[in-house]
């Protein structure tokens, strides 16, 4: 008998939290005996040109929970039904846990871009901030990123590697480029990308332009001298600027301007995107200009609205929606490959309690198809389990494979169209402008999304939903008696890992016996949208 697929047409990447979330989480189970082995998946994640049926299977006795938005599944999450496969005819996490009595499997997650059959002109991975110092840490780890892109990209047209491939501080380091040249050798050849283009771009950790073309392959760094150059892959303008001298560079502005005139005078090339890569960001753009550089390079694009600039530098994460910036020209962050970061002024949760934290041991990078009519950007993790970025007080980013989150979606894909009979009604129909910024706010969605944990000594937040996705959460814990803060802070929600949790459990300063206090907690977007305060009120 032929089974039906269980259908999802999963718009699902807006990171929300499923409906009876307030069930525990699971972890591995840690009794002496067998631990629940995690579910399998019949298709691995990838790119697929056709809708996905996806069997789940595990062990006798089990039952496979799951969720289609990033989350971690509880009991109260759907079940598979045995026999049916789920259908996915959208991009989609699935994430699953296999449960047994009291006992859960670690959860599982894989990433599937779903495709048309319709063939892009040209495929190419964006990528910067590698940070590569030596093999011992960085051999296995590539191999895992390079099984990674050839699941979804078997053999890219390109690989823009944005700058920062090593991690000089005028220590001396130009060297290790040498390093990065041979992993990336290695794994070109391994995963038989023969024919992709590899193309580099100068950043500030990079020592000097010399040690760059000592030991990279010319055609990786064809530059004439300043550190700029132009490629062509699969007739696409890929355009290359040194963004540690742009600005005070005459010629490199003026070759700039001159070829983007050139390119823009062909009528041909007015729905074409020229693609350009510098290391640092422009002003006013891409994460709300967060350390950018060189106005002069702002200003240079802004007369080409077929322009996409890709630019690294800052190891902001682009699981966030600022990551992508149109104006009068479209900017997009494309992450870090060695560590991401988020906006300052946060507190995380971790082993040690509520810690100013900026960086998470998350690696990304962006995979870009250019098609005749547009250019989808999907937004992919390479590494993104949950580790805090320090370990016994050390830095520790250099967390080894493998890597249940490789292949896992960040984030919806960005679409860019070029439509317009003019330069002004092109930046006209852009899609991600200020004006159009989302304004939906956060909202919680369990009945009782306070609570208190771990004997009362955290504060247990059931995480809102959101179109997008949850950022951070104001909380503020006061004597209301007094008006004294107890507790004033605002707490990543940790959505650059994968799966996210489902609540969290923040750490609360000791408390006075008999006193009572109230907890006054908001959920906020990346753009600031925030809910309605839930509150709770609980004795010391």
């Amino acid at each position: 008998m032929r089974r039906t697929p269980f259908v999802i047409a999963a718009a699902s990447l807006a990171l929300l939290l499923p409906a009876g979330a307030h069930a525990t989480a699971p972890t591995a189970s840690t009794t002496p005996t067998t631990p629940t082995a995690p579910p399998t998946f019949g298709t691995p994640g990838g790119r697929y040109e056709r809708p996905v049926s996806l069997t789940l299977r595990a062990e006798r006795g089990t039952t496979i929970r799951y969720t289609l938005d990033g989350t971690t599944p509880t009991r109260a999450d759907r079940a598979v039904v045995p026999g049916q496969a789920l259908r996915l005819t959208k991009d989609t996490n699935v994430t699953a846990v296999a449960f047994r009595g009291g006992r859960s499997s670690v959860p599982v997650s894989a990433g599937y871009l779903v495709r048309g059959k319709e063939k892009p002109v040209a495929r190419l991975v964006v990528m910067s901030d590698v940070h590569i110092g030596g093999h011992e840490k960085n051999d296995k780890k590539y191999e895992s990123f390079f099984d990674t892109i050839g699941s979804v990209f078997p053999e890219p047209d390109a690989i823009l590697s944005n700058g920062d491939m090593i991690n000089d501080n005028g220590d001396g380091r130009g060297g290790d480029h040498r390093i990065v040249s041979e992993i990336f050798r290695a794994n070109l050849e391994r995963k038989g990308m023969d024919d992709t283009q590899v193309l580099l771009s100068h950043g500030n950790h990079d020592a000097s332009l010399a040690d760059m073309r000592a030991h990279y392959p010319r055609a990786w760094f064809p530059d004439a001298g300043g550190g700029y150059y132009e490629s062509t892959v699969r007739g696409l303008h890929v355009l290359t600027v040194n963004t540690e001298t742009y600005d005070s560079d005459r010629a490199q502005r003026a070759w700039l301007k001159k070829r983007l005139a050139e390119i823009s005078a062909d009528p041909a090339n007015a729905r074409t995107p020229v693609l350009v890569q510098g290391h640092r960001p422009a002003p006013g753009t891409a994460m709300d200009g967060q350390q950018a550089s060189n106005p002069r390079l702002a200003e240079d694009l802004a007369a080409h609205p077929q322009v996409i600039y890709f630019s690294g530098h800052s190891h902001l994460n682009i699981n966030d929606e600022r990551s992508v910036h149109q104006r009068d020209f479209t900017a997009v962050n494309d992450g870090s490959m060695s560590y991401v970061e988020m906006d300052h002024g946060y507190q995380a949760i971790t082993e040690t309690g509520l810690a100013d934290r900026f960086e998470a041991p998350t690696a990304q990078a962006l995979f870009v198809e250019v098609y005749r009519d547009r250019t989808e950007i999907a937004r992919v993790n390479m590494a993104a389990d949950k580790h805090d970025i320090y370990t016994g007080g050390k830095w520790s980013a250099d967390w080894q494979p493998p890597y249940a989150s490789a292949g896992t979606l960040a984030g919806p894909a960005w679409t860019v169209r070029l439509k317009g009979r003019s330069p002004q009604e092109t930046k006209d129909a852009f899609t991600y402008t200020d004006a159009r910024r989302n304004t939906t706010a956060p909202k919680f969605t369990d009945r009782r999304p306070l609570a208190l944990a771990d004997g009362g000594r955290t504060l247990r937040v059931r995480q809102a939903r959101d179109d997008q996705m949850v950022h951070h959460y104001r909380v503020d814990i006061e004597n209301p008696a007094t008006g004294t803060k107890l507790l004033s802070s605002k707490v990543l929600s940790e959505y650059y890992f994968m799966p996210r949790p489902n609540s969290l459990d923040i750490p609360l300063p000791a408390t006075e016996k008999g006193t009572r206090y109230v907890a006054r907690v908001r959920a906020v977007d990346a753009h600031g949208n925030a809910s309605r305060e839930t509150t709770l009120g609980f004795g010391g």
